[in-house]
């Protein structure tokens, strides 16, 4: 078989240990070619192809981001742009797509697969709020990313008794602000899923200042105050129809320094959480997506998403896997409060 294989979406630690995996055991196990698209979904839309084998895989394992490149091209907004991927694959004699992404990407996939592409699809995000998949590569390398940054944040708080604001990323989904505020010893997390109260935040800001210790808030960048809006950018739209976050981080340190009058100031990681090396955890994770994520090419069992269950690589329908986001639930949060303003 002749196999392409796509990156789409914000890049992520551990793609190339996708795109290593693929190659390679599809290679060298069942003696399929390979055929690397350029910048996602841009890439069969614009039949924009590079070399693939086992010598272009060499060595990217622990590299960040990925060698294919990425967009957020979105054919289904194009006019003609579904009927121009179909010829082009046609043209370049490609029997099947891996295509490793997001929500938006497996969503492309998932819809070309109803209209006769035969595609497998990789789930990644660092979010990890993709549905029928307990993690999603990236994620713990951005938990991590954000932990460090936590831990040398709250010595410099400390020095000059402020409250530090450390804005991660999580647009509807707060799985980096949960896990990156509790292994970093956050006083208080405030998440999509759930509005906050922003007196209530200071009350949690004064208790901590009592203790001596100052304060660490983690804010996820699509929090929300209680009858306010999400703050961002502009109203500019995505391709895929999403606005720029970003911001809600200010608000809440001047909001806090306002009713608290002790100093505030903010830490914004953005992209620092999705570049870079990725973690072990990452690196085996993402490698056993792209093992069995060939398997399923190799058995034409196409319109399936490979995913984590328990311990476990299993196939699942690309439709489960995009029809609703993973949030946080209530419970998770309840742990976590007991923390705060502590």
């Amino acid at each position: 078989m002749r196999i392409g294989v796509l990156t789409g979406g914000g890049d992520c630690p551990g793609l190339n240990a996708v795109i290593r995996a693929v190659v390679r055991k599809g290679i060298s196990t069942y003696g399929h070619e390979f055929v690397g698209f350029r910048d996602g979904w841009r890439g069969p839309l614009e039949g924009n192809t590079r070399e693939l084998g086992i010598a272009q895989v060499r060595g990217i394992l622990p590299r960040g981001g990925t060698i294919l490149g990425s967009s957020r091209t979105n054919p289904f907004k194009i006019d003609g742009g579904v009927e121009k991927i179909k010829s082009n694959l046609a043209e370049l004699g490609i029997d099947a797509l891996v295509a490793i992404g997001g929500e938006d990407t497996l969503g492309v996939a998932a819809k070309l697969t109803d209209l006769g592409v035969n595609v497998v699809g990789v789930p990644k995000t660092i979010d990890n709020d993709l549905g029928a998949t307990d993690y999603t590569f990236g994620f713990d390398t951005a938990v991590n990313i954000a932990m460090e940054a936590i831990d040398r944040l709250h010595t410099t708080a400390e020095s000059h008794h402020r409250t530090l604001v450390v804005e991660v990323m999580g647009r509807h989904a707060g799985w980096i602000a949960l896990h990156a505020g509790l292994a970093g010893g956050a006083n208080v997390i405030l998440l999509p899923e759930r509005q906050f109260d922003v007196e209530q935040v200071a009350g949690y800001v004064e208790k901590r200042f009592q203790t001596q210790y100052s304060p660490i808030v983690v804010v996820a960048e699509g929090a929300q105050p209680l009858d306010g809006q999400m703050v961002t950018h502009n109203q500019e739209l995505d391709a895929f129809g999403h606005v720029r976050l970003g911001g809600i981080g200010q608000w809440l340190a001047e909001q806090l320094e306002a009713k608290t009058g002790k100093e505030a100031r903010t830490v914004v990681l953005g992209h620092i959480q999705r570049g870079g090396t990725p973690t072990a955890f990452d690196r085996v994770l993402a490698t056993r997506f792209g093992l069995g994520a060939i398997d399923a090419v190799h058995e034409g069992d196409f319109g399936k998403m490979v995913a984590l269950q328990s311990t476990d690589i299993v196939r699942v329908p690309l439709a489960d896997a995009t029809r609703e986001l993973k949030t946080v639930p209530v419970e998770r949060y309840t742990e976590a409060e007991v923390f705060f303003g502590s």
